[in-house]
């Protein structure tokens, strides 16, 4: 059930070892956990006392979609570690946090959870500030300046998703609501989250290069497009005057949606708008399933807020990430890579992956993408995560089976049937009245889930949610179908969970004990995850579970 070793050991290593001051840092690094990049989740126990099967690995392990060809999907079955890896490093799992809990003033935690740690006294980001002469402690290049990603997002969103900053323009981030992935990323096990995304800047204008959000809009239903495979809906737009035929119906009239095509042997394709459109294809690549190059996401991890309300997303940020896709990968470059990976695990299963990079400028995930990301110091305060830290990151963005583009959040974004299209903020509309996700076999994403694991966490340490929703009998219908139609109930914790999770949670920032798992767990895991890991024990599923996209599907 492990993760397979990424495509970073198999891509760019000699260019990197011979002109990167990074990865003469990365030689000097020394890993506590050389693993990092197994998260604690692979060590769950998928049998339970009673000998009952449970498989929380499909949300990640599963039959993959071209232009992804990892395939992992026999990872739900066996648990396939490298030899390093047997030991399980997550000691923060087997830390009983009961009494801190208890000892938490819970109006002192409220307060801690409401104070905005991302902006500075005068509402600008506060990284921003402290990078722009870093700590030497941060530079890790030791040339006085930083040279990684700078937070430049607002979080002041309009009526369309799009970030404004304090002068009324746009700083091209869009917001976009999405089904989170089962599992840790529901609130119920620990933090809310957002997603945006942002289009270099020739998707953001027109094709005179002024910026235009009309523009912007249409590449992004464009991408939207792309990464899911099928048309999307769009406002009436005039393609005469933008001289394409978004959807393909022979002349430039109205269009009321972008249509997806992409069968480049026999001559079909689509096209940019604006500034993209008149772009060399070298310099704007354009395919179905990947992003355009340059794309970035930027993601939000944030405390739960326990409002009279109902439980909501904090302004206390825990991590902020950031990944940006800095090289193009042809469908023809992803299968070899997949296919050479294929090739390392079968001749040498115990070999572990390798990462260049530094904790400044972010490490390569091997397929495209450099990610970095921001975490909480002791006092509560974003700092930039270290390498190891960074390395944890690379779990799920590149190396299993259900990434589209090795990412997560966007092809599960809400459709335009949705408030906005799907185009907004979680500060802007809650969780309340999103639907489950439909799978291509007809049922829910969460029903599925909740059916086939036999809890709503891949450690069934959520007790809350397991007596609510499967009780002795496990998920009635009655439930289930109330899940079809809302899935808030399911995903948000109560006010009392909610506050004992964001407790044990500031425990692992007053430690600064991220390198040994960062889950808010609160009773030790020793019941549902192993602390050794036999290479030979198989899973007890009989089978792996499908996708929840259709098969095949281009």
């Amino acid at each position: 059930m492990r993760l397979r070793p990424l495509l970073a050991i198999l891509c760019g290593t000699a260019s990197l070892l011979a002109g990167s001051a990074g990865a003469v840092d990365l030689l000097r690094a020394t890993l506590s956990n050389p693993t990092a990049y197994i998260p604690p989740q692979c060590y769950t126990k998928t049998e339970d006392a009673a000998g009952r099967a449970h498989n929380p690995c499909q949300t990640c392990h599963t039959r993959s979609r071209a232009p992804h060809y990892i395939n992992d999907q026999d990872l739900q079955l066996s648990f396939a570690f490298p030899a390093p890896a047997l030991k399980n490093p997550w000691s923060n799992l087997f830390v009983d946090r009961r009494a801190a809990v208890a000892a938490t003033d819970p109006e002192e935690l409220r307060a801690w959870v409401a104070q905005d740690n991302y902006r500075g006294p005068d509402g600008r980001p506060a990284l921003a500030a402290k990078l722009a002469r870093p700590p030497a402690d941060w530079d890790a290049d030791g040339d006085g300046r930083w040279s990684g990603y700078v937070p430049d997002a607002w979080f002041d969103f309009d009526d369309e998703g799009f970030d404004r900053a304090p002068d009324g323009s746009l700083s091209g981030w869009r917001a976009f609501a999405y089904q989170p992935l089962p599992g840790t990323f529901w609130p119920a096990n620990g933090s809310t989250d957002d997603v945006m995304i942002r289009l270099p800047a020739a998707y953001r204008e027109d094709a005179a290069g002024r910026p235009d959000r009309r523009i912007y809009a249409l590449n992004l239903a464009i991408t939207e497009a792309l990464i899911r495979r099928a048309d999307v809906p769009i406002a009436p737009t005039d393609e005469a005057a933008l001289g394409v035929d978004l959807d393909r119906d022979g002349r430039l009239g109205t269009a009321t949606r972008v249509a997806f095509a992409f069968a480049p042997l026999q001559g079909i394709t689509m096209r940019w708008v604006g500034r993209a459109g008149s772009l060399a294809a070298s310099e704007a690549p354009l395919a179905a399933g990947l992003y355009p190059l340059g794309t970035e996401f930027l993601h939000s991890v944030r405390y739960l807020d326990p409002r009279p309300e109902g439980v909501g997303m904090a302004p206390r940020m825990k991590e902020l990430r950031y990944m940006k896709k800095t090289r193009w990968l042809s469908y023809f470059d992803r299968m070899d890579g997949a296919l050479a990976e294929a090739k390392e695990r079968h001749d040498f299963p115990d070999r572990i992956a390798l990462f260049f990079g530094d904790a400044e400028t972010g490490i390569s995930n091997g397929s495209g993408w450099r990610l970095q990301g921001f975490i909480e110091d002791a006092a509560g305060e974003l700092r930039p995560q270290s390498f190891e830290e960074t390395v944890f990151c690379m779990g799920c963005h590149g190396g299993i089976g259900v990434n589209d583009d090795d990412t997560l959040a966007f092809p599960r974004k809400l459709g335009a049937d949705a408030f906005r299209g799907g185009w907004y903020h979680w500060t802007q509309k809650g969780l309340p009245g999103t639907p489950d996700l439909i799978r291509a076999d007809g049922e829910g994403d969460y029903v599925h889930y909740l059916r086939t694991n036999g809890a709503g966490d891949e450690f069934r340490s959520n007790a809350e949610l397991i007596r609510a929703w499967l009780g002795d009998g496990g998920l009635s219908e009655a439930r289930a179908e109330a899940i079809r139609a809302d899935v808030a109930p399911l995903l948000l914790p109560s006010p009392e969970r909610a506050l004992a999770l964001n407790a044990a949670y500031r425990e692992i920032v007053r430690e600064q004990s991220f390198t040994r798992g960062r889950d808010a767990t609160i009773e030790p895991q020793d019941a549902t995850v192993w602390r050794e890991v036999d290479q030979d024990r198989p899973t007890g599923l009989a089978e792996a579970a499908e996708p929840w996209y259709p098969r095949g599907r281009r």
